[in-house]
């Protein structure tokens, strides 16, 4: 049997022990467990538990030790009402009877509750209870070892919280940087890649594995490059630009060639990150793929050179027929004065329709919808209409309109249907130079109506063809440069039938002609 001396010492190297194995650990639920072990062992307790507290400031058990965990939930419940009892300072019998009503909704042959708080610089993290099947008296030496352990333990569970914090933190910026829709990198102070996620993976096609650990300028090389790159203007002294002033950020843009020889157009911004003592301690870059901002860029440059082409022409004709009716020297015939004044309003009306669309387009991309007065179309006598204005403009083509007899008569907006019918015909004209025969032609069923231009003219190549329906944009080829346009009709085209619920298409094959169509829905009348 020991004497008391040799359990005192005895008590001192267990706790000594177990210090050290706590202190040793950062992983916040293996250092709920020691503690709870310990404490356990050391008060001959049968069960314990540690709860701590929370952002909602009420505490939960994070460990528990001999207890089913079916009462869990009935102790957090207790543990709020304790918590918020002691706030009004309880007497210590009012504490010991919740401390006891814990204890039995645990075990009815638990006797007496041991409960320690578990603090960290004056702040609260928690509290450690210890239930034993018996009751004795706790001596002042007791509570000092113990208090001592629990003062050990609170600094391991505030150390452990913190790196389970920081785990937290860095596995959330982690999961940032590799799935980040940017490429992003990070660069040792000698532009070794030491963090490249898979975005910049898919631009560079270089894996994450094959990338870490090359030189900067092993994967980022550059066709064509704007300003200098990353390495010139650190020589030239940046992030101080070779003077004291700081400049934390670089841009740099050009032409990336990837590794399988494609190029696409980056925007690369460059962060430095310093020591205490200035000097470069990694560098981030975010990459971002500015391919679609500078098509968007170009298309939008076309389009106003183009637009600006469309303006000044029914602009100039008719300033210059107007100024030919006001001649002074000259006597104008009636027929004459009646031609010259039919071209003027026919180009007025030309350029009040291409004001329209520019409206009309600038509406649907603000409001992403288009209005619509709808009333009852009869799209096949629509066609008609169409095509024999269209005859007068070419002796080229030859148009053929074959709607079945009995087509349905369908709820729609005329006015925009006859601005698809005229985009869509027109279209066949501009784009079969040569002639030949442009068809227009109608099919329905139960649930819908399809109405197909086909023409024989150049055709539309397969990449352009998912394109063509976009705003500003326009095939690029001899004949498109030759041809007046803005590139707004189809976009128009495609917002009209997608406001009636419909869908527009096309088929075609270069040198072999192109084929439209659109479908809206037919909901047949009743009987």
């Amino acid at each position: 049997m020991l004497m008391l001396p040799d359990f005192r010492v005895r008590q001192r190297d267990f706790l000594l022990e177990i210090s050290r194995a706590i202190t040793a650990q950062l992983e916040l639920s293996e250092v709920l467990r020691r503690v709870l072990k310990a404490s356990v062992a050391m008060m001959a307790g049968q069960c314990g538990l540690v709860a701590l507290r929370a952002e909602d400031e009420h505490f939960y058990v994070r460990a528990f030790m001999g207890i089913e965990s079916v009462h869990i939930p009935e102790i957090n419940f207790q543990l709020r009402d304790l918590v918020s009892s002691m706030g009004k300072e309880p007497k210590v019998d009012a504490l010991n009877e919740r401390f006891r009503e814990m204890a039995a909704a645990i075990d009815h042959n638990l006797r007496q509750s041991i409960a320690l708080p578990l603090s960290f610089a004056g702040e609260p993290l928690g509290l450690l209870i210890v239930f034993r099947s018996y009751r004795t008296a706790v001596t002042t030496n007791d509570l000092q070892i113990l208090q001592s352990f629990t003062d050990q333990a609170a600094i391991a569970v505030h150390n452990a919280q913190l790196y389970e914090r920081i785990d937290r933190e860095r596995n959330q910026l982690a999961a940032i940087l590799d799935h980040s829709a940017d490429g992003i990198m990070i660069l040792a102070p000698d532009l070794q890649i030491l963090h490249f996620n898979h975005a910049l993976a898919t631009m560079t096609q270089w894996s994450v594995e094959e990338a870490l650990g090359q030189y900067q300028h092993e994967v980022i090389q550059w066709q064509r490059l704007e300003n200098d790159d990353l390495q010139a203007a650190i020589e030239r002294g940046w992030p101080f630009n070779g003077a004291d002033t700081f400049r934390n950020t670089l841009y740099v843009e050009g032409d990336l060639r990837s590794r399988n020889g494609i190029s696409i157009s980056v925007g690369i911004t460059y962060a430095a990150m310093l020591t205490s003592d200035n000097r470069i301690a990694n560098v981030i870059a975010n990459v971002r793929d500015i391919t679609n901002f500078r098509q968007a860029q170009e298309m939008q440059n076309i389009f106003i050179s183009g637009i600006s082409h469309e303006l000044k022409t029914p602009v100039a004709i008719i300033k210059g027929y107007a100024a030919t009716l006001r001649r002074e020297d000259a006597i104008w015939d009636p027929k004459v004065i009646q031609d010259n004044l039919a071209v003027i309003e026919e180009e007025a009306d030309r350029l009040t329709a291409l004001i329209q669309d520019l409206l009309t387009a600038s509406r649907i991309q603000a409001q992403r919808e288009l209005k619509l007065d709808l009333s009852e179309v009869w799209l096949d006598l629509l066609a008609d209409q169409v095509v024999e204005r269209f005859r007068t403009q070419t002796d080229k083509h030859q148009f053929v309109v074959n709607f079945p007899a009995g087509f349905p008569v369908i709820q729609g907006d005329e006015v925009r249907l006859r601005q698809v019918f005229d985009n869509l015909i027109g279209n066949a004209i501009k784009y079969s130079p040569n002639g030949g025969q442009i068809r227009i032609w109608g099919e329905w069923d139960k649930a819908r109506v399809s109405v197909y231009v086909e023409d024989q003219g150049v055709g539309i190549a397969e990449r352009d063809q998912d394109k063509i329906f976009d705003r500003f944009y326009r095939v690029d080829s001899k004949l498109s440069r030759r041809t007046q346009g803005t590139g707004l009709g189809l976009y128009l085209a495609k917002a009209i039938i997608t406001a009636h619920r419909g869908v527009i298409g096309v088929q075609s094959d270069l040198g072999k002609g192109s084929m439209f169509y659109f479908t809206l829905p037919y909901q047949p009348a009743s009987p």
